[in-house]
């Protein structure tokens, strides 16, 4: 276990892979660069040395590339819930295999405990700054039936694709901006509001992703051509999503990181 994960931090200092899933390698890199805003110094310490001087942008796309790796196939499930819309996450049954709740649960567990070695509490931390953002994803907390809009066959702008896709990736990288420019032109929050969405408990931002999710189900038909109008009716809600998580990991770092 030990060389497992000494080997997967050294493969995947030089290799940069894409996977087109979880807000995608932008999408999570500007959840990473935005948390790196609201941190304070004393975390910040505390991340140089745990991530061995890793940025949260440069380790946020782990969680989706160790899915190449068949040895670490038990954590798929973490990235994601499936919730049918009349119920709430304490009524559903429950995957045996664990979902994001248990994931960030137990990410959050693991990085501070200093029994384990630096390099499995270094792989809780960076599952950790995967998982904050694939909560805010909403159809990573969709419906089962359809695998979370997977099966929801559309166009994005005249190429195949489904609705899964075009959130996690495809309306992003349209936007044609890097995660540093995402980043550096995000949503503005009110002093306010930013202590409104560092409030709360992980169930509630769960919930409130939700009420996002359902909307998003209704955005569009099956086989529907989407392209510069729904760009422009649901980008700025992909932006506002990225912005609140990164607040949201920053908290939670700086709140729970020891």
């Amino acid at each position: 276990m030990k060389n497992k994960f000494l080997f997967i931090t050294l493969l995947l200092s030089v290799a940069n892979t894409a996977f087109a899933e979880d807000w995608g390698q932008n999408g999570h890199r500007t959840v990473g660069e935005i948390a790196s805003q609201y941190l304070t110094k004393s975390t910040q310490k505390k991340l140089l040395d745990l991530l061995d001087g890793e940025s949260l942008a440069v380790v946020s796309t782990f969680g989706d590339e160790i899915k190449s790796d068949s040895d670490y196939r038990a954590y798929g499930a973490w990235h994601y819930v499936n919730i049918p819309f009349d119920k709430t996450y304490d009524e559903i049954e429950k995957n045996l295999k664990g979902d994001i709740i248990v994931g960030i649960e137990t990410c959050l567990e693991k990085m501070n405990d200093k029994q384990l070695p630096k390099n499995e509490r270094q792989f809780y931390l960076k599952m950790l700054v995967h998982l904050v953002g694939d909560v805010h994803q909403p159809m990573h907390l969709g419906l089962e039936e359809d695998r979370g809009g997977n099966d929801i066959k559309v166009k994005w702008f005249g190429k195949n694709s489904n609705l899964h896709r075009v959130w996690d990736t495809e309306m992003i990288e349209s936007y044609n901006m890097s995660y540093t420019e995402l980043a550096t032109n995000k949503v503005i929050f009110s002093k306010e509001q930013i202590k409104q969405y560092k409030s709360g408990s992980l169930m509630d931002w769960v919930e409130e992703t939700r009420l996002l999710t359902k909307q998003i189900y209704g955005s569009a038909k099956d086989g529907e051509n989407l392209g510069y109008r729904y760009s422009y009716d649901w980008f700025p809600i992909v932006k506002q999503q990225l912005h609140i998580a990164g607040i949201r990991l920053a908290h939670l770092l700086n709140e729970k990181l020891v």
